[in-house]
């Protein structure tokens, strides 16, 4: 069993950055892919970000544009979502997940296992 908690959401204006952080409890991080997923309100949960175990691989979402970077601190045992340049949709609630594999990128929510209970991210414009 994993547990996993998010942090780093807040207000923040157009332009804008926050780094949010991914930390676990009960496993190693390192036995996982992860992945960041967000969902706006009366939308649908989508992925934004994924990488492999060792961090050697990334997939991204479109939308994404080379404004966020994840990345992951195996020895801490945490996950990042760097963004900047953050825009006004995308206030959502952000969530970490771990993969079903070690090298899991998908963009399919069912192909990850475990959910932390995310944080708010709110851009203002």
């Amino acid at each position: 069993q994993v547990q996993l908690v998010e942090s780093g959401g807040g207000l923040v204006q157009a332009g804008g950055s926050l780094r949010l952080s991914c930390h676990a409890s009960g496993r190693t991080l390192g036995d996982y892919a992860m992945g960041w997923f967000r969902q706006a309100p009366g939308k649908e949960r989508e992925f934004v970000a994924a990488i492999t175990w060792t961090g050697a691989a990334t997939n991204y979402a479109d939308f994404v544009k080379g404004r966020l970077t994840i990345s992951r601190d195996n020895a801490k045992n945490v996950i990042y979502l760097q963004m900047n340049s953050l825009k006004p949709e995308d206030t959502a609630i952000y969530y970490c997940a771990t993969g079903a594999t070690r090298w899991t990128l998908g963009k399919t929510s069912n192909e990850y296992n475990y959910w932390g209970q995310g944080t708010q991210v709110t851009v203002s414009s």
